[in-house]
C-alpha cells in the first residue's frame, strides 16, 4: 500500500496510527501541503479533491477520507476491532470521531485559513485565533461527554483503544502545534497520555514524521 501524507496532516495523522494498530505496513509518499504539492496534476489524479490522506492498495484502488479509510481497514482487517461490537457502542464511538473529524477539523484546514485571510483580511495571529477557537470548542466537545459517560474507561470507549482514540489524539495533538494545552481538559488529557504511551501511536505522531520542525 501506498500512503499519501503530510507531516501535519492530522487526517493522515488518524490513518497513520490505524495503520500502525493493524500491523499494516505502507510506503509513504510525501505530499508538501505547505509547498501547495496537493495542488499539482499528479495528485490530483489520485485524490480530486486535492486533500489529504489517500491510501492506494497494491491493486491501485485509492480509498480517500480519513474516516472512511478506518472504518475500511477495520472490515477488511477486524483485529484489533477500531469499532465496537455492540450497536450502542458503534454509534457513540463514531459520535466521538466526528466531533473531531466532522465539526471542528474542517473549520481549520490549510484552505479555510487562507480563504480566511484572503477573503477577510485575517493576519496569521487572527488565523492562528481562529484555529485555536475551533480546537479548543472540540475538546469542549470530548471533556463534556468522556467526563459524564459511564461507558467511557481507560479509552474513550472501555479500556481498549477505538476509532474515538485515533480522532482525539489527533485533535489534541493538533491543538498542540497550535501552541494549545490540555490542562483544562482533564478526562481528555488522561486518554490522550494513555494513547500516547503506545509506541503505535507514538510513531505516528506528527512531529516525528519527515519534514517536521524540530521538537520545543
Amino acid at each position: 500500500m501506498k500512503l499519501y501524507t503530510y507531516w501535519r496532516s492530522l487526517a493522515t495523522f488518524r490513518v497513520r496510527i490505524a495503520l500502525n494498530l493493524k500491523g499494516l505496513a505502507y510506503d509513504p509518499i510525501f505530499i508538501d501541503l505547505d509547498a501547495g504539492e496537493q495542488r499539482s496534476a499528479e495528485f490530483k489524479a489520485v485524490n480530486p479533491q486535492m486533500v489529504l490522506p489517500a491510501l492506494v492498495e497494491d491493486d491501485g484502488h485509492v480509498l480517500f477520507q480519513s474516516m472512511a479509510i478506518m472504518e475500511y481497514l477495520d472490515e477488511i482487517h477486524p483485529e484489533p476491532a477500531l469499532l465496537p461490537a455492540d450497536p450502542r457502542g458503534r454509534a457513540r464511538v463514531r459520535a466521538l470521531s466526528l466531533i473531531s473529524v466532522a465539526d471542528s477539523h474542517p473549520l481549520i484546514v490549510p484552505r479555510v485559513r487562507a480563504h480566511l485571510g484572503a477573503t477577510f483580511n485575517l493576519d496569521d495571529a487572527g488565523r492562528m485565533s481562529w484555529a485555536r477557537h475551533w480546537f479548543a470548542a472540540g475538546l469542549d466537545a470530548y471533556e463534556a461527554h468522556l467526563a459524564r459517560d459511564q461507558a467511557t474507561g481507560l479509552y474513550c470507549h472501555g479500556d481498549r483503544v477505538t476509532m474515538a482514540d485515533l480522532c482525539l489524539v489527533s485533535h489534541a495533538m493538533g491543538y498542540k502545534v497550535f501552541k494549545g494545552g490540555l490542562d483544562q481538559h482533564p478526562t481528555v488529557k488522561r486518554i490522550v497520555e494513555a494513547c500516547m504511551a503506545d509506541a503505535r501511536f507514538a510513531r505516528a505522531q506528527p512531529l516525528r514524521q519527515p519534514g517536521a520542525p524540530p521538537a520545543p
